[in-house]
């Protein structure tokens, strides 16, 4: 049938009306996609376990294989069930301080999900390094069940250093990010490293070595363990297993707990060196502080400096 003009002007008309209201729907879905954090079985394959050995995978969508920076505009591939997240998702993983995108498949992550485990995989590259070396560094950095942003924010602290370098066969170590990097967040070099330790000679001491966001930072008995190893970096933080000493909600009121969380530069991680040994936050203007002059396993805070023996603190 041959169309007038009217007729013709008219079916342009429709098609713009759906066009307009197929992209509002997707605008909408996007904008929806609100950030989340939940905690996820975490693991890393690289060239050697992947399958069959390489970097090929199941849903290329930035990348054609397993490949990125870690930055924002340049997420790393990871894999899981695609009912769970789908290709093209974007995640922040606070550990090792990059994102990462969903670009494939993993057998063991669809048997988890289907069993209701949420669980990822990580790449961590490979190519031409030494096998062994390779999945001992996977190992290595595997965390277990630990906080992942869904949908995050693109400002998160970027550490771009590769996961592991083929050409030296070392694996990344998370404890040396100083908070700087291609995401944003705090700046400076890294500087001493060691225990913190404060009254009746305890440790300062992130519980369980965990690296969630809020975990707490006690006091506990002096063991040379990793959860146990402060960096002091140039720009003020102090910094355990690449997650950064925090006050909670960048609180200043006496009693105000202190944890970890993501290293990002702001005055709630800011701790300087005051009279009697005191650390002091200056943004509350409290220091440091083991509650009540407690015991093994209490959680710090801050509290109005007073000069007192449990505000005494020796940095390595």
């Amino acid at each position: 049938m041959r169309l007038t003009k009217r007729w013709f002007a008219m079916l342009v008309a429709v098609l713009v009306t759906v066009a307009t209201a197929a992209l509002g729907l997707i605008t909408s879905s996007v904008a929806a996609q609100a950030s989340t954090t939940q905690n996820y079985e975490v693991t890393l394959y690289g060239w050697p376990d992947n399958s069959p050995p390489g970097d090929a995978i199941a849903y290329p969508v930035i990348h054609s294989v397993a490949s990125g920076t870690g930055t924002y505009s340049d997420p790393i591939t990871f894999a899981t069930d695609q009912n769970e997240l789908s290709p093209g998702t974007i995640v922040y993983y606070p550990y090792l301080h990059r994102y990462f995108i969903m670009e494939d498949d993993c057998v063991e992550c669809d048997s988890d999900w289907n069993n209701g485990v949420r669980h990822i995989d990580l790449w961590v590259g490979g190519q031409g390094g030494n096998s062994g070396d390779v999945i001992n560094c996977e190992d290595n950095l595997t965390q277990g069940s630990s906080p992942v942003i869904v949908a995050p924010p693109s400002n998160e602290p970027v550490d771009t250093t590769p996961l592991f370098n083929s050409s030296t066969n070392t694996c990344y170590n998370p404890s040396s990010f100083n908070g700087g990097g291609g995401g944003g967040g705090g700046g400076g070099g890294g500087g001493s490293t060691g225990k913190i330790t404060g009254y009746q000679g305890l440790c300062l001491d992130d519980r369980s070595a965990s690296t969630a966001l809020f975990n707490p930072i006690q006091v506990y008995t002096c063991n040379g363990t990793n959860a146990q190893q402060w960096t002091v970096e140039s720009n003020n933080s102090l910094q355990v297993l690449g997650m950064c000493l925090d006050v909670n909600g960048a609180g200043t009121a006496n009693g105000t707990k202190v944890d970890l969380y993501t290293c990002n530069g702001t005055g709630a991680q800011t701790w300087t060196p005051g009279a009697n040994g005191s650390l002091v936050n200056p943004n509350s203007g409290k220091c440091l502080d083991d509650t009540g002059w407690g015991g093994s396993g209490t959680q710090v805070q801050i509290w109005s400096c007073s000069g007192g023996a449990n505000q005494s603190w020796t940095l390595p």
